[in-house]
């Protein structure tokens, strides 16, 4: 938050040629390639609650939340003074502000509870406030995810969905019971399988009915101070999934040890944990030894939210380049008007574009996937791909933009070292890139018709540019015998998503942004390594007006 009237006029010098502080900004109204694409895929409706939200995450008061909750990060208490055993996470107040700020606006609910575009709602909400603070909506993103998972269990879903819809926050430490609202998060990953989840040894024993009790361990378990996980362990029937809740039936605390916090690079706003299952208390959710089937569908979604939050992580990243660019002066110009530095910015512009353009088609596709066979395998085979690019792409692009600012972007007060270390998470939450490369394979051998789908959505948009064009006829490829295999997998998808973007930006950018990109993108001869090697065909000026925050 900035300072009132501080003092320019030193003993040995005068403050001049600094930026102002980037706050109260609306992120909404602010960011054209958000409105865009909320517009293209029937977000109009929401304008205004966006705005408003916006206005709020964008505000001094929010940016300010975000610093001291990261600056005062959560803390561990296993025992209270007496030495009774409590497994609670101490907060400071500004990271409750923001999540009250988030959940109250619904981004956990209102993909559930709008009659439609409500995943494109959540998606927009998300993205902005990923740019307050990317830790708070770890634990919002598993809360809004959780709902298809629930509904394997009827009633479960009945006692719990209410609570994880309700457009509020219930900060809380008691029974859900007698709580307004809830959340929930996830713990699968154990210390000897990894990503292979179908090594967990975590054994649930049956006391009766569905309920069972845990004793294993869970290597990554995120925000443990959630109402409720749900949780993979092994029956006789194989892995299952199942719902632990951090309180028993009669009123007593769950068997859930919080055995340490993670001491993490980045998002230390959040709490991230290692835990233990002490015969802990459960419910089955889903058929026994179906657990991942059951589980995936939490993991579709939460990846989803991986793309949509690292397309808002190069979005803060930008907007910070362009503000500073656009007030600080050198060599008699302007930064952001001598040209290198402006090819630098609308590379950034074109990818930061391209990401959110694709993200919000998915979200599009999650919005109509129940009724439309299409858009189901679109989405089954577009959020893998996806995922893996955009999250790839998120920390070059973040470092560029911190170059932006030379020194002053090194330094811890400017943001910028903290969207630094936020962005590869996204990249290695829900599948780092190999997983997610093996997913694609999956997609495909399990169901064709995603790529077909896929491939009717690239094709749509073939003749909208030459290059593009070039690039479609290019992916023939990969449908002779044998080219598509696991050491392939992830140059299909980088083409893949290259294609994507294209294709998203044909259907919702301005044409000197999607000219752009098929210059800059897809053309063998203009590619570089590097952000800012662009071909001056680019309309590099118009590219960075029109990302330009105000």
């Amino acid at each position: 938050m900035a300072h009132r009237n501080p003092n320019a006029e030193l003993a040995t010098h005068t403050v001049a040629n600094q930026p102002p502080p980037f706050e109260d900004a609306n992120l909404f109204l602010s960011d054209a390639a958000l409105k865009g694409a909320v517009s293209a895929f029937g977000g109009d409706r929401f304008s205004d609650r966006l705005t408003d939200f916006g206005a709020r995450a964008g505000s001094a008061e929010a940016v300010e939340w975000s610093r001291q909750a990261n600056r005062f990060p959560p803390q561990l208490v296993n025992f209270d003074r007496f030495g009774h055993r409590i497994d609670e996470v101490e907060f400071h107040p500004a990271y409750h502000h923001l999540m009250d700020l988030g959940l109250s606006a619904g981004i956990a609910g209102a993909a559930w509870t709008e009659k439609s575009g409500g995943h494109v709602l959540h998606s927009a909400l998300m993205y902005m406030l990923g740019q307050t603070d990317g830790g708070v909506c770890c634990p919002m993103s598993m809360t809004y995810a959780v709902v298809p998972a629930l509904r394997h269990a009827r009633e479960i879903a009945a006692e719990w969905e209410p609570l994880v819809t309700m457009p509020a926050y219930d900060r809380r430490f008691i029974p859900p019971t007698e709580k307004s609202a809830a959340t929930m998060g996830m713990a699968m990953t154990e210390k000897q399988g990894g990503s292979d989840i179908r090594a967990n040894e975590t054994r649930a024993h049956s006391i009766g009915s569905d309920e069972f009790e845990l004793v294993g361990h869970k290597w990554f378990c995120s925000a443990p101070m959630c109402d409720a996980f749900l949780t993979l362990a092994r029956t006789d029937a194989g892995v299952t999934c199942f719902l632990v809740p951090r309180w028993r039936p009669d009123g007593s605390r769950n068997a859930f040890h919080i055995m340490r916090l993670k001491d993490k690079m980045g998002d230390r706003s959040n709490a991230s944990s290692e835990i233990e299952y002490h015969h802990a208390w459960a419910r089955r959710v889903g058929e026994a030894g179906r657990g991942v089937k059951t589980i995936i569908e939490m993991v579709m979604h939460t990846r989803l939210d991986c793309i949509v939050g690292s397309a808002g992580g190069m979005r803060a990243a930008l907007a910070q380049a362009l503000w500073h660019t656009a007030h600080r002066t050198a060599f008699q110009k302007k930064l952001i008007d001598q040209p290198a530095m402006t090819a630098v910015l609308a590379d950034l512009a074109i990818e930061t574009w391209a990401a959110t353009a694709l993200a919000f088609r998915l979200a599009h596709a999650f919005d109509r996937r129940s009724d439309d066979e299409h858009e189901a395998a679109f989405a089954r085979l577009a959020t893998p791909i996806a995922k893996y690019w955009v999250c790839k792409r998120q920390p070059s692009v973040v470092y560029e933009a911190l170059e932006c600012l030379g020194g002053a972007g090194f330094v811890e007060e400017s943001g910028m070292p903290r969207l630094y270390r936020t962005a590869p998470l996204n990249a290695i939450w829900e599948g780092s890139g190999n997983v997610i490369a093996l997913d694609i394979l999956r997609a495909i051998a399990r169901e064709p018709e995603s790529l077909d789908a896929v491939l009717r959505e690239i094709k749509n948009a073939e003749g909208a540019h030459p290059n593009f064009g070039a690039h479609v006829s290019r992916l023939d490829r990969w449908r002779k015998p044998g080219a598509l295999n696991e050491s392939t997998a992830r140059a299909f998808a980088e083409e893949m998503a290259l294609a994507l973007q294209g294709a998203s930006l044909a259907a919702n950018a301005p044409s000197e942004v999607f000219e752009g990109f098929c210059i800059a993108r897809l053309d063998p001869e203009n590619r570089s390594l590097a952000y800012g090697a662009i071909s001056d065909t680019v309309m590099q000026r118009e590219i960075v007006q029109l990302a330009q925050p105000c």
